[in-house]
């Protein structure tokens, strides 16, 4: 399930209320504001690519860069529907996580200079009890009838990718999107599942690990 794919140095950013693309996942988008449309075409002309960022929850709308999270996932188009009346419904999958470090351009939409940022894993014993503990934790909510597509249920049930088991259950099951800003950003992989037990543990009533 791993995408081996070259980044591009700059990406288009669409702030979004409430929406944390992770990598692995897939976001299904609604595309209506009439500025959204003017990125779309030249990123389906060439890499297909661009970052959903959070928008502070503090703020109604984003007027500046300020306005929304720093770090977020480059995503790629993988399905794009245009309609005649200007709005589209793609699906977009994430790629990687990725910091901005400069902004090309503010408007109409924002184009940030990215820096990919990859995972710190500190033991490897440690990092799989983690995500034993996370893999039951999953099995909980799978008896209360909340359950990953049967492909991605396959896979996890034979998971040897920490990193991905983290990434694809905060994105299916945190749904407090502070919460899943929070565990995109941890770059520690120990921490990060940490995280994701403890938000797994309070969704299913059990007591915070």
């Amino acid at each position: 399930m791993e995408l081996l794919i070259t980044l591009p140095d700059e990406v288009p950013v669409m702030p979004l209320p409430g929406a944390v693309l992770f990598p692995h996942s897939l976001l299904p988008l609604y595309i209506f504001e009439p500025r959204y449309p003017q990125m779309l075409a030249p990123a389906l002309q060439h890499h297909r690519m661009f970052c959903v960022a959070l928008i502070e929850p503090s703020r109604p709308q984003w007027n500046s860069t300020e306005d929304f999270f720093h770090i977020a996932t480059v995503g790629l188009i993988r399905a794009c529907v245009a309609r005649d009346d200007g709005t589209s419904n793609l699906i977009l999958q994430g790629l990687r996580r990725v910091r901005f470090t400069n902004f090309k351009r503010d408007t109409p939409f924002p184009v940030a200079e990215i820096e990919p940022l990859d995972s710190l894993v500190s033991s490897t014993v440690k990092t799989e009890a983690l995500g034993a503990k996370v893999l039951e934790l999953y099995e909980r909510f799978k008896d209360a009838q909340r359950q990953l597509p049967e492909k991605v249920d396959r896979y996890l049930s034979d998971l040897s990718n920490p990193e991905m088991l983290a990434d694809l259950m905060a994105a299916t099951f945190i749904n407090d999107p502070l919460r899943r800003q929070q565990v995109l950003q941890e770059i520690s992989l120990d921490q990060r599942l940490r995280l994701v037990i403890r938000y797994l543990s309070e969704e299913s009533g059990d007591v915070a690990a």
